[in-house]
């Protein structure tokens, strides 16, 4: 199911502008939006879900125009929908929460609804706990919790806004692994500010700043874009200095290993023995390249 998206900006009360002139299309798969905490994410996100209405601008999902009530219900019957903060009733369990929320999303049948529940369980590796109260989950169990119930419905678009955020790394790989998962069969929308999170499940992205998209396109065409900035620095002295960015550091037992992005190979201060290497972009460091530089939008 294709988004578009035209001209979209939302401005809140006090007129702060959160969203100024969105324009993207968004295609069947997975496809993330990436950007700084304040960018201005979860505002389109809510726009898309539905929650919010933009200040001006055109919607459309599918071909239901959302600037309209008769397509705004369309939707939202076609949409599962994770937010950054899922509230939840502590002391349901699982299995109780969801066939609660079954039956506000209208699946009337009790056992038709039963057994989706169990279903939905089975996929996101809670069936052996469902019968556990909510407030005995962990992050990540309700997170996968949250997954569960946005797709209920068995929705055509699934929007996530920071679904790994705040998880260990076991976590984070398995619910990386449960929305690419689901994004073979639907478009999933996944909003975060974890670079790897997008490198390990999408092939297309957009990258927010200040409200606007500075970044529309392939992963790879953002990763080459960064090509000859990316440089790897290994000193025995102080720490290199000149006009580029340190992604990562590493104590080395004699020396540093630095690995930067800048426009020209970089120096230290001093007279120590250092080597300067150029090497392979990942999508972090195209990431890094682009936000550094503020280069106006790319669309490819």
């Amino acid at each position: 199911m294709d988004i578009r998206i035209e001209g979209l900006s939302k401005t809140y009360r006090g007129q702060t502008q959160a969203l100024r002139d969105i324009t993207l299309r968004i295609e069947p798969g997975m496809f993330g939006l990436l950007g700084p905490n304040g960018a201005g994410k979860t505002t389109l996100m809510r726009i898309l879900a539905g929650v919010l209405r933009p200040t001006r601008g055109a919607l459309w999902v599918g071909d239901h125009d959302c600037s309209t009530e008769r397509g705004r219900i369309a939707v939202k019957r076609l949409l599962g929908y994770l937010p950054q903060d899922l509230g939840v009733y502590p002391d349901l369990s699982a299995h109780e929460f969801l066939d609660y929320l079954g039956l506000l999303k209208g699946l009337r049948d009790t056992q038709a609804r039963q057994r989706r529940v169990e279903d939905l369980l089975e996929m996101v590796g809670l069936a052996e706990v469902a019968g556990r109260k909510l407030k005995g989950f962990s992050g990540g169990m309700k997170r996968r919790v949250g997954i569960a119930q946005a797709l209920l419905n068995d929705p055509q678009l699934l929007i996530v806004d920071e679904p790994t955020a705040g998880l260990d790394p076991e976590e984070r790989i398995h619910f990386r692994n449960l929305l690419a998962d689901l994004g073979a069969r639907r478009t999933v929308l996944l909003s975060t500010h974890i670079v790897e999170d997008i490198a390990q499940t999408c092939q297309r992205l957009a990258v927010m700043k200040s409200g606007q998209v500075v970044f529309c396109g392939a992963i790879g065409a953002l990763v080459e874009a960064a090509r000859g900035n990316v440089w790897q620095v290994t000193t025995t002295g102080a720490k290199p200095e000149g006009k580029f960015t340190v992604i990562s550091t590493m104590r080395l037992a004699s020396s540093a290993q630095y690995r930067v992005v800048g426009e020209a190979p970089p120096h230290t201060t001093d007279a120590a023995t250092e080597r300067v290497e150029p090497v392979e972009p990942g999508l972090e460091d195209g990431y890094v390249w682009l936000m550094r530089e503020q280069r106006p939008s790319v669309l490819v």
